[in-house]
């Protein structure tokens, strides 16, 4: 192996220990999301499963309940006009620093396309507003109703946009689960009242030192794209916590704190939609290689399997069960570990009852356990 290649892979297998794929697992949904500060979470099952693969023993339902009981977690837009997960405690200076003025303007250029005046948008924002006011947390299809009073129609994403543009202005979060969906609330009920403003060059510095502890070791470039920041902004947020910073040979940023650590490649396991793993970089190509239909050409990121560090194929959540497509022959010990992780996304999405229901039930291992599914396509969590 070339000196290089052998730089890269310690390279990887630092990122993957900040991004609690290998190494000791967090404790908690808000450990997570504190550890890797924003997921994108435009896919509320990806983003679950994102903590399902860096916590042991979780359900998403422990995951719900840490937005609704807890209040400890949120999900808004920020980083590049794109919905996260993120801490409760730290939407207040994240959003001030992410959520550009730009955004909003984005959101009234759709809302005009749809017929949506700029007047009307107004209205139903404070329609929004209002409503969460006085009934406390809605789902947008409740808020719906009371929108279409205000000239904002339910169909073709109007109500989503005004929603969003709500959410870009400070006003209101996706905050508690009703049912199996996400409810509005308005910032001021329930975060309650905003701790002391930090100004940009303390945000800036926060940010970075955040961003490495979840991403490090990583370039200037890689914090601006993830962030959606200017570079010259990132490097200023990099050059204020310096004196944090360990020296590396490769140019690469890392914190000092917590150094040397052990770093290793994760086990095998199976990724959601959109995992931090594919969108912490400025490049994906350690993960991905030369393979490309895990990210599809109108920008959304597959679930997929991750072998020895690189991507070893895609995989679905299909009448209750994980079937994998996967990109070539596996070796008996990853198809056996690809199995069990199958059986806890299961565990993870369903819950220990229906797991149970299941006992007794043949799970069969990836090698040839179904053949007429051929050699690149399994069911790995398959019940009687």
């Amino acid at each position: 192996m070339r000196a290089d290649e052998m730089a890269g892979g310690q390279v990887q297998a630092e990122r993957f220990t900040a991004q609690l794929l290998a190494g000791q697992p967090a404790r908690d949904p808000a450990a997570v999301a504190g550890r890797l500060l924003a997921i994108q979470s435009q896919d509320p099952r990806g983003a679950r499963l994102a903590i399902r693969a860096r916590t042991a023993g979780l359900t998403a339902a422990d995951v719900d309940r840490a937005f609704t009981q807890d209040r400890a977690l949120l999900i808004t837009w920020l980083n590049r006009g794109t919905l996260h997960l993120i801490r409760s405690a730290d939407y207040w200076w994240l959003h001030r620093l992410t959520a550009k003025p730009q955004f909003q303007l984005g959101c009234l250029r759709i809302l005009a396309r749809l017929g949506i005046s700029a007047s009307a948008a107004e209205a139903g924002v404070e329609v929004a507003r209002k409503a969460l006011a006085a009934d406390g947390p809605q789902t947008s299809a409740q808020l719906a109703g009371r929108l279409a009073a205000a000239g904002v129609p339910a169909a073709g994403g109007a109500v989503l946009h005004v929603l969003m543009l709500a959410s870009l202005r400070g006003l209101v979060v996706r905050g508690p689960m009703a049912g199996t969906q996400h409810a509005y609330a308005l910032v001021a009920d329930w975060l309650g009242k905003p701790p002391r403003e930090l100004d940009r060059d303390a945000a800036l510095s926060e940010l970075a030192r955040r961003y490495l502890a979840g991403h490090g070791p990583a370039f200037d470039r890689d914090l601006a794209k993830w962030a959606g920041l200017p570079l010259g902004q990132v490097r200023r947020g990099l050059t204020a916590i310096a004196a944090e910073l360990r020296d590396r040979p490769d140019g690469l940023a890392e914190l000092a704190a917590g150094y040397p650590r052990e770093v290793s490649v994760p086990a095998p396991r199976l990724l959601g939609a959109f995992d931090p793993v594919l969108l912490g970089w400025a490049s994906r190509e350690p993960v991905l290689g030369t393979q490309r239909a895990i990210v599809t050409v109108n920008g959304l990121f597959r679930p997929f399997a991750l072998v020895d560090g690189k991507a070893a194929g895609t995989w679905a959540w299909t009448g209750g069960q994980v079937v994998l497509d996967r990109f070539g022959e596996l070796a008996a010990q990853a198809r056996t570990a690809l199995a069990a992780d199958a059986r806890d996304v299961r565990r993870f999405l369903t819950g220990p009852a229906s797991l149970a229901s299941a006992a007794g039930a043949r799970q069969p291992e990836i090698a040839g356990a179904e053949p007429e599914a051929g050699p690149d396509h399994d069911e790995i969590a398959r019940p009687s």
